[in-house]
């Protein structure tokens, strides 16, 4: 029977919690009003703690289970906007040490508190959990657990720095929070992280039977788990004495600087306070947490990085029309044409969604292919333990083939990933309407305009494009491009259906190169120019990689195919003139037999362990082999303004729908530095009048590839920025 004072607190002052108590547990249920997620901020947590206080004094309540009243989220974590929002590093400080003292109230309250976790459960929601006596989390995928804080270039400031390595071990703590990486229950439970993984329809009460049995004393805490006899080994000769941790601590240090490159402040600032608190004590170590944590929450990197999150946050949010009341088509099935790299990641990224997928080849052996390349990642996931074989044999049973069109009058949307030949993307097209005239045509050219495409359609509102990028189960953007003719029912499902696959969003208008590849035409051929005027390739990259960018120009250009870059750029030169001609030297290359990684022979050689530059080329290019330094600032200055350059020109030719869009989908889809926050962004920190300055001054020198984009010149010269102007 509930008791007087949790009726109490169970209605109407409460807002956030639900009060449940059956059999002496009182179950609190956080379901923050009007949100799809809770998170962790003054107002929930004040209540929790009044909670808390009332239930800890109650006789009748002998132990607390904290649980959630949302269907795929525990806690996400700390409300960023308080963050974001902090005057100065004081005002971040009182945020950090805040939540630590209610944590700590979790921890020391006298009666049991049980964490019953289902869905995500990361930064300040994983703190919570930690503070509390016992952790039960859902082997269900949408469960998943980590300090993910360095990925918005914070620390987690709820003493997660603290309470993590003393519960799982330094060492897979340092993994967890200085990549921000999370993990499912499977493997929470395999670290300590949590004491039992149960189904989720089990979950409420098995959390309430442990909460009872810790009460009466029937239940102890399960000592930390290791994986084995080395584990205990490395535990006892590195984490468990001084001169061992120094060890760890600067070995970890040495590789997170080789990681970030010195780029990103937070993961070294996390190690900090680890290490101080083990130098120190806890409660020392809790301090230092809270002290950098208010620094780093002023620093630019975390401001970019919170705005990164920001503006994918508003994508989740939306259906990439104007009309929000826009509603997608219900999707069930997807059909994919051609099984090649990118047709075989399409294929996974569908049935890992749980959507059954129909995949056309030419003949039997393409469509095995296909197959081939979804079972690879499905075995890797298995070999690393994210699923079992049992989800495995699952999602493989969600793909079947065709070598002609059958199956394929069912699907709801078919994306197309044949040859980059426009004649061969019409007459898919023809054929696909023949046997399914209401179904959604998508794309996946990354150059071919798609109003060309929509050319041979009897029903162009529903022709679109989804522009994957390789990897594809590994980059996380999609490009959706629309034409003028595009049904705003069709853009809506193909975003949906993006999201469904676990991609970040963003709709472009079409025109050659659409976003994405147009700005980096200009940003790869500046490095030609480069090249021939007599700059070492390892300079080159080597620059922008110092600029932040994952791979510089040249790897990238190996990587992606010097014939596809050639051919890409040929098709927007012929769209846009001059400014996008790339070198003539650049077609010397290709003419050469150097196609880059595929075929072994590209600026690079690929035979040995290590790639190498191959001094060869530079027969092919004005200046041979005698090359000459060229500062890194001048390159990167070069390169980078190309880029943004182009980026501006797309967002006053109406390409974007949004500077937001440009940042999300330069920094997911090109590897923009995200700790620069996207081109936009970045132009903001530098100021468009000075980018504008800098525009023209390349323009005296190099020519009219660098004419500042006019929306460039507009703001430039009324000192307005791009966002918030």
């Amino acid at each position: 029977m509930m008791s007087a004072e949790a009726m109490t607190a169970g209605q109407g002052a409460s807002r956030y919690f639900r009060v449940e108590v059956a059999g002496g547990v009182a179950t609190l249920v956080l379901d923050e009003p009007g949100e799809r997620v809770n998170t962790v901020h003054p107002e929930a947590m004040r209540e929790f703690a009044a909670h808390l206080d009332r239930l800890e004094k109650d006789e009748a309540v002998k132990a607390v289970v904290v649980a959630t009243g949302k269907p795929d989220v525990w806690v996400a974590g700390a409300k960023v906007e308080l963050m974001q929002e902090a005057k100065d590093a004081a005002e971040a400080e009182r945020l950090s040490r805040d939540g630590q003292a209610l944590f700590d109230r979790v921890e020391r309250c006298r009666k049991p508190v049980v964490a019953a976790i289902h869905g995500a459960c990361l930064g300040g929601g994983l703190e919570w959990a930690l503070a509390c006596h016992y952790r039960i989390a859902t082997d269900h995928p949408k469960t998943s657990l980590g300090l993910v804080e360095v990925q918005l270039g914070l620390i987690p400031g709820g003493g997660g720095t603290q309470r993590l390595p003393r519960l799982i071990g330094i060492q897979p703590a340092l993994d967890l929070i200085l990549a921000g990486k999370t993990v499912k229950a499977r493997k929470a439970l395999k670290l300590g992280l949590v004491d039992e993984a149960v189904p989720p329809p089990l979950l409420r009460q098995v959390a309430q039977e442990r909460a009872a049995a810790l009460a009466s004393g029937k239940l102890r805490r399960a000592p930390r788990r290791d994986a084995g006899a080395v584990a205990r080994v490395t535990r006892a000769a590195l984490e468990e004495n001084f001169l061992g941790r120094e060890v760890l601590f600067r070995q970890a240090r040495k590789l997170t600087l080789a990681k970030t490159k010195g780029h990103y402040p937070a993961p070294l600032r996390a190690l900090e306070a680890i290490e101080h608190g083990y130098a120190k004590g806890f409660e020392k170590g809790l301090e230092k947490e809270a002290e950098l944590f208010g620094k780093l929450a002023m620093t630019p990197e975390a401001h970019r990085l919170m705005e990164i999150f920001f503006a994918t946050t508003a994508l989740k949010k939306d259906n990439g029309v104007d009309d929000p009341a826009v509603k997608a088509r219900p999707v069930s099935a997807v059909g994919v044409l051609g099984g090649g790299l990118m047709g075989g990641g399409i294929a996974y990224v569908t049935v890992n969604a749980g959507l059954p997928v129909r995949l056309r080849e030419r003949d039997d052996a393409a469509a095995a292919h296909g197959v081939a390349a979804v079972r690879g990642v499905l075995d890797e996931r298995v070999k690393r333990r994210s699923i079992d074989r049992l989800e495995r044999a699952e999602k493989l049973r969600l793909l079947t083939t065709t070598t002609d069109w059958s199956g394929l009058e069912r699907v709801d949307v078919l994306v197309e990933a044949v040859f980059e030949d426009l004649a061969l993307k019409q007459e898919m097209v023809r054929a696909f309407e023949a046997v399914n005239p209401t179904g959604i045509f998508a794309s996946n050219t990354s150059s071919i305009p798609i109003g060309r495409i929509a050319e041979a359609s009897r029903h162009p509102e529903t022709v679109l494009g989804m522009h994957y990028f390789s990897p594809v189960h590994k980059m996380p953007l999609l490009e959706v491009i629309v034409t003028p003719r595009t049904a705003p029912e069709a853009t809506a499902t193909a975003v949906a259906l993006g999201k469904k696959q676990g991609k970040t969003v963003i709709v472009v208008r079409d025109g050659p190169g659409f976003y994405t590849s147009r700005i980096l035409a200009p940003y790869m051929n500046e490095a030609a120019h480069l090249l021939v005027e007599g700059a070492a390739i390892e300079d080159l990259d080597h620059a922008l990689v110092a600029f932040g960018f994952p791979v510089g120009p040249i790897t990238l250009l190996d990587e992606v195919g010097i014939d596809v870059g050639d051919k890409v750029g040929k098709i927007l030169q012929e769209a846009f003139g001059a400014r996008m001609a790339p070198p003539p030297a650049l077609h010397d290359v290709v003419k050469a037999g150097r196609l880059g990684r595929k075929n072994g022979k590209g600026f690079y050689t690929y035979g040995g362990k290590e790639k190498r530059v191959d001094e060869t080329v530079y027969d092919l290019l004005p200046g041979g082999r005698r090359r000459k330094r060229v500062a890194a600032d001048e390159i990167q200055e070069r390169l980078v303004l190309q880029l943004v350059n182009e980026a501006v020109r797309c967002l006053g030719e109406g390409i974007l729908r949004s500077a937001r869009d440009g940042d999300v989908g330069a920094v997911f889809g090109l590897g923009f530095p995200p700790f620069r926050g996207g081109p936009f962004r970045w132009a903001d920190a530098v100021g468009t009048k000075a980018l504008l300055d800098r525009m023209e001054r390349l323009r005296a020198r190099h020519g009219e590839r660098f004419e500042p984009a006019p929306l460039l010149a507009e703001l430039g010269r009324a000192g307005r920025p791009f966002h918030g102007g």
